[in-house]
This record gives structure tokens, C-alpha cells and sequence, in this order.
């Protein structure tokens, strides 16, 4: 279950990534920061 959290986490942060080239939003690079370090830490471990 770990993995799908973390594997969902990693291409939710994709698309925020794919927003900030639509528009730069400071917390958006925040938030997609933190998906990806949980979703590492999710699906790695």
C-alpha cells in the first residue's frame, strides 16, 4: 500500500511540476518538494 501512496505522490508532484511552467507559484514548488521527498521515502523504503 506504501508504494502506490508513493508511486500517486510522485506523478501528483509531475503535474504540479508541469503547472509551475504554466505559472511560478512559490508554494507550488513547496508542496511539490514534499511530494517527492515522501514519495521517495514511500515507494524507496
Amino acid at each position: 500500500m506504501k508504494r502506490l501512496v508513493g508511486f500517486a505522490l510522485f506523478w501528483l508532484s509531475v503535474g504540479m511540476v508541469i503547472m509551475m511552467f504554466l505559472s511560478d507559484i512559490f508554494w507550488g514548488t513547496v508542496l511539490v518538494i514534499m511530494c517527492l521527498i515522501l514519495a521517495y521515502c514511500l515507494f524507496c523504503k
